[in-house]
């Protein structure tokens, strides 16, 4: 009941708040990350999967400890739980990153759309029109509603502060270091394992949760046919799923690092539009009510069989 209330509280804040504006942990965190990558340089051996692992286990490990330590602390360690899965859940500024976007492209003010979707995606976005920032930020949309929100759900129901924290701080990791790059083909292979391991239950439940909410049938069909071609294990199920549930196309080439990548198509229908990413939004939040409402049942449920 306690952990049942902690996400309560949790999402309350993070509704009415946002994240943090002066010191965001994960933005901490993300420059903490940044300075360990700086002490290796680019040449092999020293950038090597071995290197890799000890960058993101050795920070990651001394955190979630400190973070286990505080969660023991009787009523301290409750509000010190909310607390911190307050500041790993996403599910505000997602949306206001969103928002912006959208505002963006209601008033056809294209170089501001293309900024404010350049904060939520690592390609390169000067080259897109309108149908492809909409394109990027509906995947965006799919994508973090599972690493910033379901996920960070699914790990704080489980194992508390602890989980949410670890789930977080090796996404944040994974989206610094996880690229087929020269840099980071070696290095960041640690991050980008241990974040799949990490989001393959989450993931699939997130996609679920989209085909659940929208068209059932042609998001499990594309789920199915089109998942095992994406690049991510866990990304493709999502997106493939919330393409499908929405009726609209996503994926297919696009630009990251200077590099043209060939993506496969994802999903079926419509190009993606600024409807496609107010659904998406509504895939999202819908889908969090949802999971809440689901685990207050379960926990309800084996409080009374004890009862």
């Amino acid at each position: 009941m306690i952990t049942l209330l902690q996400l309560y509280v949790g999402v309350l804040l993070d509704w009415r708040l946002g994240e943090p504006h002066r010191f965001h942990p994960l933005v901490g965190f993300g420059r903490l990350a940044e300075c360990i990558d700086r002490q290796f340089p680019e040449a092999y051996p020293l950038r090597n999967r071995f290197t890799g692992l000890i960058a993101v286990g050795l920070p990651v490990g001394v955190i979630v400890g400190l973070v286990w330590m505080l969660d023991q602390i009787l009523v301290f360690g409750t509000i010190a739980g909310v607390v911190l899965f307050y500041g790993c859940l996403g599910a505000k500024s997602l949306l206001e990153h969103a928002e912006r976007v959208i505002d963006a492209l209601m008033k056809a003010d294209l170089p501001t759309a293309q900024q404010a979707v350049g904060r939520m995606v690592s390609r390169d976005v000067r080259a897109l029109d309108e149908v492809g920032v909409a394109r990027a930020c509906v995947e965006s949309v799919l994508e973090n509603g599972n690493d910033a929100i379901f996920g960070t759900i699914f790990w704080f129901a489980v194992a508390g502060a602890p989980g949410a924290v670890a789930h977080r701080l090796i996404n944040t990791l994974d989206s610094m270091w996880g690229y087929r790059t020269d840099r980071y083909q070696q290095f960041g292979w640690a991050a980008a394992r241990l974040d799949d391991l990490l989001n393959w239950i989450p993931a699939r439940l997130c996609a679920a949760t989209y085909a659940l909410l929208g068209d059932t049938k042609t998001a499990l069909a594309c789920w199915k046919r089109q998942a095992p071609a994406w690049e991510s294990p866990n990304a493709g199920p999502v997106m493939a799923a919330g393409a499908g549930a929405l009726q609209v196309r996503l994926g297919g080439p696009d630009v990251y690092h200077g590099e043209i990548r060939s993506r496969p198509v994802l999903g079926t229908g419509h190009e993606p539009s600024v409807e496609a990413i107010q659904r998406a939004l509504w895939l999202v939040q819908y889908g969090m009510l949802f999971w809440l409402l689901i685990i207050a049942l379960i926990v309800v449920g084996r409080f009374l069989s004890h009862a």
